[in-house]
């Protein structure tokens, strides 16, 4: 059912419909173009300025918070040829086919994501469904408004959410489907995905992508 998503690695999804979507597009091997590019906050594995001018064009729509938008706007020898639009948490847009909502990202125990930085999760209504890109979380108040088919959370401990945790917020969204991100590069091994799995409750199925 979820073919056309594919993971990229870490944090990194590209998802093939009739537009092409990436989410924090980072240590890409192939550059397919990209028509929707998402970045959900500054770090440098999940905006990477290399990355995203390999795969935008001049009709590529890249969506990012606003602490993101100088970089993507003045990137300098990385140049960004799309169109970058800014979005805050709470608000939503529609980029071609696709309706783009954007919902709180943020630590509540570690320093690294601070709530005050306005980073962003994106819920995009794709073909029908609706995919929920977590980015870098931990388990939060706000996850319980997510109404999703697919979630994508991140479980590597560290600077998001641990195995444990994530599998909580699987049981509070209550998705179709989960896809465990944000590991195995920098953080997160295949045994957490495994303490991930027999976390998340029965009804929810759990898909371990291959790294693309």
């Amino acid at each position: 059912m979820w073919e056309n998503v594919h993971w990229l690695g870490h944090a990194s999804f590209r998802i093939d419909e009739a537009q092409v979507i990436y989410i924090d597009p980072w240590k890409l091997k192939q550059a397919k173009p990209a028509d929707l590019i998402l970045v959900t906050h500054g770090h440098g594995d999940h905006l990477s300025l290399t990355d995203i001018a390999r795969i935008s064009q001049p009709d590529t729509v890249v969506v990012c918070p606003a602490s993101c938008a100088p970089a993507l706007r003045d990137a300098g020898a990385d140049a960004i040829s799309g169109d970058v639009r800014v979005i805050a948490p709470g608000e939503s847009m529609r980029v071609g086919d696709v309706l783009v909502e954007a919902v709180p990202s943020y630590n509540t125990n570690k320093p690294n994501h601070p709530k005050a930085a306005g980073n962003l999760g994106y819920i995009l209504e794709v073909a029908g469904q609706r995919i929920y890109h977590a980015g870098d979380t931990d388990l939060i108040p706000e996850m319980s408004q997510v109404r999703c088919d697919l979630a994508l959370l991140p479980m590597g401990g560290t600077y998001t959410m641990d195995a444990q945790e994530a599998a909580q917020a699987a049981a509070l969204i209550k998705p179709k489907a989960v896809v465990p991100m944000h590991w195995g590069d920098i953080v997160g091994s295949k045994g957490d995905v495994e303490r991930f799995k027999r976390g998340v409750p029965d009804d929810v199925e759990v898909l371990v992508l291959p790294e693309e």
